[in-house]
This record gives structure tokens, sequence and C-alpha cells, in this order.
């Protein structure tokens, strides 16, 4: 009895970017990878009502760009948050807008769409008043890098990758983030915070 032939090994993000020059189809293979979570972190930063659109866009920037993509990097992710990163920035307002709102225990409907439509810890997160008001008086930049850790999963590498600036800019942005986000969390539940609450307090 013969052995099956070896599974083929997906192929990495790089190499898909590249077929899909020919092959612009094969480029539907890293949407699938990808869509997901980056439309769950644009529902973080900015509400349900805008991740399907950030998320559309950010996928029609990548592939209209995709020309120009650094093949000697295997993983397209930090690529694709980046752009996320700069579309949602464009939302500064709105998003501060909410966060303002809930630091006030009022309404908003970003915020609405938080709490009825993110999964529960996510809604824990965003009604802690003290973390809102944190997250609203940091700077779009010191935002973007604290959340693309704490919301993203992204490494200090991949974070620097993804907005384009030195890992030591990542670094003293992340500390200045956590100072402001451990002096406002003060004793607010750390469960209730879980993700923030990580990045502020490891690294």
């Amino acid at each position: 009895m013969t052995d099956p032939p070896p599974l083929h090994p997906e192929p990495d993000d790089a190499a898909l970017i590249a077929r899909s020059l020919d092959h612009p189809e094969a480029f539907a293979r890293l949407y699938d990878r990808y869509a997901p979570d980056i439309h769950r972190y644009v529902t973080r930063r900015l509400g349900d009502g805008a991740a399907d659109d950030i998320t559309a866009e950010t996928f029609l920037i990548a592939f209209r760009t995709r020309s120009r993509y650094d093949a000697a990097r295997a993983a397209a992710r930090p690529w694709l948050y980046g752009i996320a990163a700069n579309l949602i920035g464009k939302h500064r307002r709105s998003e501060v807008r909410a966060l303002r709102a809930l630091a006030r225990g009022g309404t908003d409907p970003v915020a609405e769409s938080w709490v009825d439509r993110a999964d529960s810890r996510v809604a824990a997160q965003a009604a802690q008043a003290p973390l809102a008001g944190a997250l609203a008086g940091l700077s779009a930049g010191d935002r973007h890098v604290l959340l693309l850790v704490a919301w993203a999963d992204l490494s200090y590498q991949e974070v620097a990758d993804a907005l384009r600036i030195p890992l030591g800019t990542v670094r003293s942005r992340l500390n200045r983030a956590r100072r402001k986000v451990r002096a406002a969390l003060g004793g607010a539940d750390p469960t209730l915070v879980h993700d923030v609450q990580e990045a502020v307090s490891h690294g």
C-alpha cells in the first residue's frame, strides 16, 4: 500500500499576492484569510455600521496596490491592518465622539453597536467609562498603536510595519498610552477590560 501524496502547503501571503498579479482571482484567498479579523477590529474601533465599508475598502486598496507589495514579507497581515488603520483615522472624530459618550455614560450609535453586536467581553470593555475616557484622550497615533497590540494582537514589529513607523516609536507611543490608561483605569475590574488591560500591563 503506497502512502498518499503529501498535501500541498497553503501558499504564504506574498506568494498569493504575486500570483494575483497574473491571476486576480487568487487575491480572494487573501480576503478569506483576513477579512473576518479586519472586520472585527474595525467594529471594535468604529462600530458595526462602518465595518462593512471599511473592510471592503481595505481590500480594494490592497488589491489596487498589490503590485507594490514587498514580497520579502511573507505575511500580509500588518500591511492590511495598516491600510485599515489609515481608513479608521479618517473617522477619528466619530471614534472619539463615541468614546466620550461612553465615558459620560450616554448613548451613541457607535457605542450602541458595540453593546448590541459585539461579544460580551468587548461590550464590557467598551462600557467601562474610565477606559473609554482614557482612549478618547489618547492621540490618534497612540490609540492606533495601543489597539493594534490589544485588539489586533499584532507584535511591536508588526505594528511598526503596519503604521510604517520605527520600532522605537511604537515602543514610546505604547508606553505613553499605557501610562495614561493605567492612570484612568484605577480601580476598574481588570476582567472587564481584559484585552486592553493585558496590553497595558505587559511589555
